[in-house]
């Protein structure tokens, strides 16, 4: 799932690229392709792909994935409200087999916390317990 994702953001940004080194306006392509990429980013791929060629238009990214998108943010949600003390680190080695999804701790502990089922209110609970004694 990832790697389509990836695969179909290098075309986009490839079919981008081509129409602009064409002539056409940005503004053009994005209202016609629904392409959404800014007009500096735009003009910076475009620089980018003059300068080093086609290695330009590849994703720089590695592995982290901007937001947790479709079966595995849903998997996600669905697993914590279930069992809503599993350590994040149990989830990633998850993530890892069902999905194929290379996450860090931190970007599953931000995602649990935007979604509402983050286990951080036990771990200060934990603290808590741990300063009284």
């Amino acid at each position: 799932m990832q790697s389509e994702e990836k695969n179909e953001r290098h075309a986009n940004r490839t079919r981008f690229i081509l129409v602009l080194l064409e002539g056409r306006s940005r503004h053009e392509l994005a209202v016609e392709a629904r392409i959404p990429l800014k007009r500096a980013m735009s003009y910076r791929l475009l620089r980018a792909v003059r300068i080093r060629g086609e290695v330009a238009l590849e994703d720089g990214r590695h592995g982290h994935p901007i937001k947790l998108r479709g079966a595995a943010r849903t998997f996600l949600e669905e697993y914590c409200r279930q069992a809503p003390f599993t350590p994040s680190s149990a989830i990633q080695i998850l993530l890892q087999e069902r999905f194929g999804l290379s996450m860090s701790t931190s970007q599953i502990n931000r995602v649990r916390a935007a979604l509402g089922v983050s286990n951080y209110r036990r771990n200060q609970e934990q603290e808590k317990k741990g300063r009284k004694s």
